[in-house]
């Protein structure tokens, strides 16, 4: 979807369109949540410090998220998706994958689903989606921010190579800005330098990313979609007004954020054995202590005691503006992938 959240606010109130737009709070505590296409001409983005995003655009109209509705709008349009496919994996409420090499409208190719789909959106939300279509999950999500917003693009599987060759590595799917400029220091500016490694030297640069890395530079990806994603982490967190600048302070926080994690375990009926202590900074460095142990964490006491040992390798500092607990390594015991291997048919795009 096309700046979903603020499309959704600005579809809803009509004051707010051709505005630059905001969903965060406005404070100078406050997080960018996601930025208009208006607000985006002027730098700003989701992420972003209030207070830096009100700088750059000074005309910045902030409105207070409702995610009820962005979920509720969500559900409206995986609805469209399913009467394509039953392969969907969902990634975000604004954004997943489709396999439509078996479609149930039987029709002829992935970029007139694409456009049908887009349509349908646009017709029964009154938003607009974006699109990429190629032959595995990088290079359509490659492609989907080709010709954003309200577009599609194809990368046709004979085309995939040399266009993975001529690709800034800053737009490759899962090369962050720390990850790009490493490449960058090593003098890989394109697909077509990152080729130019073997995997030995991806997995030494790069640790076990690095087998990502190598396969993408080569327009492979065989990851398939997967309608029963499994969930790998639970967890909650809480950002501050004002900074916590004692220990006490930030134990008192984390038996709050603790309870939410417990509730969250168990509405989903999981438990797991890695405990992750987040914390962020007043300067917005962040850090993460974590401890693994051999029984099932699944209660506030175990909880607690993990993270008060997380928090004595915890440095004050100039105050904490953020601190997060998460669950990993999760009990998946009980949870099936009902998907059948599918049987690999070819398509035209």
């Amino acid at each position: 979807m096309d700046a979903f959240y603020a499309s959704v606010e600005q579809r809803d109130n009509p004051e707010l369109r051709g505005k630059p737009v905001a969903v965060g709070g406005s404070s100078n505590r406050g997080v960018v949540a996601a930025a208009s296409y208006e607000a985006r001409k002027f730098g700003v983005q989701s992420a972003m410090p209030s207070r830096l995003a009100i700088a750059k655009c000074p005309k910045l109209v902030f409105v207070k998220p409702r995610f009820d509705v962005y979920k509720q709008v969500s559900q409206q349009i995986r609805s469209i998706f399913y009467e394509y496919t039953d392969l969907v994996e969902p990634l975000s409420l604004d954004e997943a994958y489709l396999d439509v090499t078996s479609n149930k409208m039987m029709l002829p190719s992935a970029t007139l689903i694409a456009r049908e789909i887009r349509e349908r959106i646009r017709k029964e939300t009154n938003l607009t989606a974006s699109a990429g279509i190629s032959m595995n999950k990088f290079l359509a999500k490659t492609a989907s921010d080709v010709n954003k917003p309200n577009g599609q693009f194809l990368i046709h599987p004979s085309d995939a190579v040399a266009y993975v060759e001529k690709l800034p590595v800053e737009r490759f799917f899962g090369v962050g800005k720390v990850t790009a400029e490493k490449m960058h220091g090593l003098g890989i500016k394109t697909g077509y330098d990152l080729k130019q490694l073997t995997e030995k030297e991806f997995r030494n640069h790069f640790g076990k990313v690095g087998g990502y890395y190598y396969k993408i530079a080569r327009a492979e990806d065989d990851r398939q979609v997967n309608p029963n994603r499994i969930r790998k982490s639970l967890g909650a967190e809480r950002t501050y007004s004002e900074d916590l600048k004692s220990t006490e302070a930030i134990v008192l926080e984390l038996e709050k954020i603790a309870d939410e994690v417990v509730r969250r375990m168990k509405k989903s009926d999981t438990q797991g054995k890695t405990l992750t202590l987040k914390v962020k900074y007043a300067d917005f460095k962040q850090i993460t202590r974590s401890k693994t142990i051999t029984e099932w964490i699944n209660s506030y006491d175990q909880i607690e005691s993990i993270y008060r040992q997380l928090v004595e390798d915890v440095t004050i500092r100039e105050g904490i503006r953020l601190l997060g607990l998460t669950i990993s390594n999760l009990d998946h015991t009980e949870e099936k992938d009902e998907r059948a291997d599918d049987l690999q048919l070819t398509f035209d795009f």
